[in-house]
């Protein structure tokens, strides 16, 4: 051990790693240094869109546990949607859907009012998922584009490789050393960006798709509340009574 620490001591501090990111950014230019930042921009974007959807998927989810819980145990529409959040999405699709009974009755062309509040609750729902789809279409632009923006710094690479060889008139590692290993992290940065993409992409499409189901079921409730004039509601859904424990024997 001792050997060890003496030998490394006298061979003087290492060398640097001359074909490391930094130095085949160095080499590569202004080519290899704008894909570079082309695919860091990328990165930075799908985090910054993955961490806000989740967010407001989560907001979304926390929501509906509430109204599931609650909701539906209000002696009105009115009263319930008024104890619901402010910006909350299922308050949104409960106050068009009151707006859409009160604007029938001012309507002088004769529509059905179930056909009229169905439509207005659609488009309700098409507003709030699109609203959870914002950012998706850059995910899947990411997961597609970069690995060819990677690609595209990778055969500069090589073109660089192939004139230093073109040059010295013989292929010798030390001459396509460095445009060889520049071309491989171009490469490798492309698919590091493309495959978080791919997966932030995937998974909040499935995340949409579950809270669109309990969008749409919910709007199919107040649907039905609406159009029978309160009487049909999903059953109320009160905590179950704890079963009463025997007392201890003495």
């Amino acid at each position: 051990m001792l050997t060890t620490i003496l030998a490394a001591a006298a061979a003087g501090p290492a060398k640097p790693n001359p074909y490391g990111l930094t130095e085949a950014l160095q080499q590569g230019g202004i080519i290899a240094q704008s894909v570079f930042a082309i695919l860091v921009v990328m990165s930075v974007g799908s985090f910054y869109i993955l961490f806000t959807k989740l967010f407001e998927q989560q907001k979304i989810m926390a929501q509906a546990k509430r109204v599931r819980a609650s909701f539906w145990n209000n002696a009105s529409l009115r009263e319930a949607a008024a104890k619901l959040e402010k910006d909350s999405a299922y308050k949104q699709i409960v106050d068009d859907g009151l707006s859409a009974q009160e604007q029938h009755t001012k309507l002088t062309d004769p529509v059905e009012a179930h056909d009229w509040l169905h439509g207005s609750l659609a488009r309700s729902e098409a507003s709030i998922n699109s609203k959870l789809g914002g950012g998706l279409a850059f995910l899947a632009t990411v997961g597609s584009v970069s690995p060819f923006v990677g690609l595209f710094g990778t055969v500069i690479g090589i073109y660089r490789a192939l004139i230093k060889i073109g040059s010295a008139g013989q292929a010798s590692i030390d001459a396509v050393a460095g445009p060889v290993g520049e071309a491989l992290i171009m490469t490798a940065l492309g698919l590091a960006v493309a495959v978080p993409a791919v997966l932030a992409y995937n998974w909040l499409q499935r995340r949409n798709k579950s809270i669109a189901e309990d969008l749409s079921a919910f709007s199919n409730d107040v649907l039905g509340y609406l159009a029978s004039n309160g009487a049909v509601r999903p059953a109320a859904r009160v905590a179950a009574p704890k079963a009463a424990t025997a007392p201890a024997k003495a």
